[in-house]
């Protein structure tokens, strides 16, 4: 399914893993996920190339999803090859972005793809 497909609006945020068992062959990012209806996923970003996690911490409560989308056209994109100076020219990339209910919160990944996982 595409990743603007899903209904993120109130999911909960349970778990965040950053995965660097293999570095720079397969670097990840998974999210456990509680969606309204009480279902639970892992959002499995597969080869990240960039990430910014500006996350809140030190308040108790559940850290729930405003909304979220990807792009493969964004200025973050164009950025990140720039920076690599021809190095990536060559793979495709998408940017996902899930904003937070906390104040500013936001998580940014850049990466070949996600999958949706079940957790049982």
């Amino acid at each position: 399914m595409n990743f603007n497909n899903y209904y993120w609006h109130d999911a909960i945020i349970k778990n965040l893993i950053i995965d660097r068992r293999s570095p720079g062959i397969n670097d990840s990012i998974l999210i456990e996920i509680i969606w309204p209806n009480g279902k639970e996923n892992i959002l499995s970003f597969t080869k990240v190339y960039w990430a910014n996690l500006d996350l809140n911490f030190g308040i108790a409560s559940e850290e729930n999803i405003l909304n979220a989308y990807s792009t493969n056209e964004d200025k973050v994109l164009t950025d990140l090859f720039l920076k690599w100076k021809g190095l990536i020219d060559n793979i495709v990339l998408n940017y996902y972005v899930i904003r937070l209910n906390s104040t500013g919160g936001e998580i940014k990944i850049i990466s070949t793809g996600f999958k949706m996982l079940d957790t049982k």
